[in-house]
């Protein structure tokens, strides 16, 4: 109500500044004349049938989304929401006093400059507001240390390739940060932030109850990411994949909303849509064509499906990630084919014109940080592809990236059965947050140079950066007892579609 007012009294200031302007320009070309007549005349006018039409403006922003879902966004796409709210409501405003005026019109002269000063004043308003509050964030950040408003989040799957830099920026940000992971992989990843103040690891598993029940204990929000990852390593082991990337998430749910969670932010995947020719947005039908693919999906429908007004889901459908992290991975196909380029010289690319919507590890971090911060009510229940529209790239575009790189290089193009092919349209997280990528294809072939040459990775082919060769060579985790067994075979009960996992190896 008070930003309805504020607009109010705003465009009220503006129609009094364009008479204020048009009257100083007729006196000022000595049409002392004209500018009386323009002051009897509006001053008619404004008292008679402005104060009355004036309340289009305010109503027209409501519906536009500036007191709503325009509030979280940011940058120039925020000046254009802004800009055309203004201009429709101008358009509705003239119509309006051109069928009820009776003849009692405004003039050019004042009309154009109240249109321009209105549009000033809302978006001028709006940009000022939020460099403000970056401004005041970035200067009181120190000082919030010890903020209690800072919520407890629980991160699920934090010792990962992305949970160890997600970790890490939530404690930059001063949030008080718990991970549960099993540390399959070891707890390398988290040593930069192991003696923070602010900090806390369970070890457990995401499928024994207990370890959830104890972690969950007094969090407020929880980031999951864990889950067998990449299509390869989920055949594998139907049976643990199923357990792990959609039982283990629909016990989650139960736990988080008996001990009061307020929010649960899922790591999906745009590998959802499958094979297809479009532009896939959040709308468009989902089809995966793998194991994989089907558990994120039914996990988001468990999630969607679970959403009250005490608890709300948003689910993240990342793009194909890539770049350096504090577990690297040389199983992504960006990594995987720069090692090979440094190392071996020759890289293969099969099927090369097929798409894949690309994001950096970190970029990918700071589109959950932003979705995190967003007000609740915008992405309760909500679905956000988690990318840049510019980073869409043939696996060709990939090639000559790493060439110019690398340009003595050899290329080998070779066609095969795997025909996974998707462009995905990002513009839902833009528009509500202003993301947009940082790091360009370029500079992760740059970092990942970089790493080889200063002997931070040694050996590519090392296990641990192989989530499929890893989990071949050791093993996917046991239960701990015959009661996890138990619980995890009652949420693997899909909602449909059975037969896709019924065959377990």
């Amino acid at each position: 109500m008070f930003r309805m007012l504020a607009d109010f009294l705003m465009v009220h200031c503006s129609m009094i500044t364009a008479l204020a302007v048009s009257v100083v320009y007729q006196t000022a070309v000595g049409n002392a004349g004209a500018a009386r007549e323009i002051v009897d005349g509006c001053f008619a006018y404004y008292t008679a049938f402005f104060w009355v039409l004036s309340p289009i403006f305010p109503i027209v922003f409501l519906l536009n989304g500036f007191y709503t879902r325009s509030r979280a966004y940011a940058g120039r796409y925020k000046t254009w929401v802004t800009l055309r709210g203004v201009f429709i409501a101008g358009m509705v405003f003239f119509a309006a006093n051109f069928l009820f005026s009776r003849g009692e019109r405004v003039g050019r002269s004042v009309a154009l400059p109240f249109l321009i000063f209105a549009a000033l004043s809302a978006a001028g308003i709006r940009i000022l507001k939020s460099f403000l509050e970056k401004r005041y964030v970035a200067q009181t950040k120190t000082r919030r240390s010890s903020d209690p408003a800072k919520k407890q989040i629980l991160v699920v799957g934090g010792a990962g390739y992305i949970g160890s830099l997600l970790v890490e920026r939530l404690l930059n940000e001063e949030y008080r940060v718990r991970v549960l992971d099993s540390l399959l992989y070891g707890d390398a990843p988290l040593r930069p932030v192991k003696h923070h103040r602010n900090f806390e690891l369970i070890v457990g598993d995401c499928r024994n109850i207990q370890d959830v029940v104890r972690a969950v204990r007094g969090v407020e929000v929880i980031i999951h990411l864990a889950a067998i990852v990449g299509d390869p390593a989920c055949e594998q082991d139907h049976a643990t994949a199923l357990e792990t990337n959609y039982a283990a998430t629909r016990m989650l749910i139960e736990i988080a909303k008996g001990h009061g969670v307020s929010r649960l932010l899922f790591a999906s995947s745009c590998s959802v849509y499958g094979e297809t020719n479009f532009e896939m947005d959040e709308k468009a039908v989902v089809a995966p064509i793998s194991l994989y693919g089907h558990t994120k999906v039914d996990s988001e429908q468990a999630l969607l499906n679970a959403e009250t007004m005490d608890f709300h889901p948003t689910v993240l459908r990342y793009a194909t990630v890539f770049g350096l992290g504090y577990r690297p991975r040389f199983d992504l196909v960006v990594n995987l084919l720069t090692a090979k380029a440094r190392e071996e010289g020759v890289i293969t690319i099969f099927n090369g014109e097929q798409w894949r919507p690309f994001v950096h590890v970190r970029d990918l971090v700071e589109a959950t940080i932003q979705l995190l911060e967003a007000p609740v009510g915008l992405v309760s229940g909500e679905v956000f592809n988690v990318g840049d529209v510019h980073m869409n790239h043939t696996l060709t575009d990939v090639a000559a990236v790493i060439r110019e790189v690398f340009p003595r290089v050899r290329l080998e193009h070779v066609e095969n059965s795997d025909r996974r092919n998707y462009r995905v349209n990002f513009d839902k997280l833009h528009r509500l947050t202003g993301f947009r990528s940082h790091y360009t294809l370029r500079d992760g072939v740059e970092e990942i140079k970089r790493a080889f040459d200063q002997g931070r990775i040694a050996d590519y082919t090392d296990l641990r950066y192989h989530n499929e060769r890893y989990l071949k060579a050791v093993g996917n985790p046991a239960h701990k007892d015959q009661v996890d067994s138990l619980v995890m075979a009652a949420f693997s009960t899909l909602p449909h579609a059975h037969s896709r996992v019924a065959t377990v190896d």
